[in-house]
């Protein structure tokens, strides 16, 4: 996104973007803002902050300390999304913690890795629905795209959400943003590039999976890329529907996994099982009680079977990636540091390479 098409300060002023947006609103009233922010050649953070005064009110950091009061508000939903995935989870923020730029939330139902240098905008929003207003705590990245919210239930404590805003209110409450243009995506190097057998003998020497980034990092290389090179000892790509392959076979035998989505900003974890599972068009849905998931399959480009090991035994993902290269979601079996992953979630795995070899 150019600098030109995502400032109102230099392509238009915030008011004729707000006339502009309530215009696109009353041609399609069921639009939503992500959506709009793209027909309109902005970012949706503008879009939010054209409400300054009447729909939201701008909040400042540090987002540590914000977020160390989010356990106040008792029952909320956490909503974590990329480009083609949406994660969202209901509980309470439990067990926060903020280590510089880290943040983590590691409650039994919210669970969140946060990166907070992504962090650069923040609003509390009213939204009129047909069920009446909706409330929500609306966290964006430097160029305006949203890394995480927090919206109000029913159960949400009204009172400690507005002495969060009041105490988190920015002294300035311009509509007018100063975005900077989206990062370009980083160039693979090429594979002659990659020292192979270092990247394969790290791979094999994992002791925790916390460690498999750092090795990435180490050895320059992409994460799909590394999948590609390291062979099938330890990724194998698998058919573009065993996505919803393992989500159907786990609902119906009510394993329990772990599903991660996640953006630069943040990652939101749900550990547990899946029951309600439905299309929608393009998405492909768990529709759970306390856990939604939608997914946009028809843009999933490639599905890996991954195998890394650890002092606790072989642990193994699905990983889904896009046309360019951007994990859609992760799934693993629900596990505990210190214990091995379960044998039918392995077993599913293999399942999943059986029937590629077969295709």
């Amino acid at each position: 996104m150019s600098m030109s098409a995502a400032s109102p300060s230099s392509a238009t002023s915030a008011a004729e973007l707000a006339r502009r947006w309530s215009a696109v609103r009353v041609a399609n009233p069921k639009l939503r803002i992500r959506d709009a922010a793209k027909t309109l050649c902005t970012s949706e953070a503008e879009l939010v902050a054209t409400g300054c005064g009447t729909t939201a009110i701008r909040l400042q950091g540090p987002w540590g300390d914000l977020l160390k009061q989010v356990p106040t508000l008792g029952r909320v939903m956490a909503l974590t999304r990329n480009e083609q995935a949406v994660h969202e989870r209901y509980g309470t923020y439990k067990d926060v913690s903020v280590s510089g730029p880290m943040g983590l939330v590691l409650g039994p139902d919210i669970d969140l890795r946060l990166f907070l240098k992504q962090w650069h905008f923040g609003f509390a929003v009213v939204e009129s629905t047909a069920s009446g207003a909706r409330r929500s705590l609306q966290f964006f990245d430097a160029s305006g795209q949203a890394v995480h919210k927090i919206y109000a239930t029913a159960d949400t404590d009204a009172g400690a959400w507005d002495q969060l805003v009041s105490r988190c209110r920015n002294s300035g409450q311009s509509p007018e943003l100063a975005i900077a243009p989206a990062p370009e995506p980083a160039v693979a190097r090429p594979d002659a590039e990659i020292d192979l057998a270092g990247l394969r003998g790290a791979w094999r020497d994992l002791r925790d999976t916390h460690d498999f980034f750092g090795m990435l990092r180490k050895f320059d290389v992409q994460r799909d890329k590394a999948f590609r090179l390291v062979g099938p000892e330890f990724a194998q790509e698998v058919a573009p529907l065993a996505v919803r392959t393992v989500l159907e076979s786990v609902a119906a035998g009510a394993l329990p996994i772990m599903i991660f989505v996640g953006n630069p900003g943040a990652i939101q974890i749900h550990s547990g099982t899946v029951t309600t599972l439905k299309t929608v068009g393009p998405w492909f849905n768990v529709l759970d009680p306390e856990f939604n998931l939608h997914l946009r399959e028809d843009r999933i480009a490639a599905v890996w079977l991954v195998r890394k090991p650890t002092s606790d035994g072989i642990v193994t993902s699905v990983e889904a990636f896009d046309a360019s290269g951007a994990v859609i979601a992760m799934l693993f079996g629900k596990r505990k540091p210190g214990n091995p992953e379960l044998e039918a979630w392995r077993d599913l795995a293999a399942d999943l390479a059986v029937a590629e070899r077969a295709a």
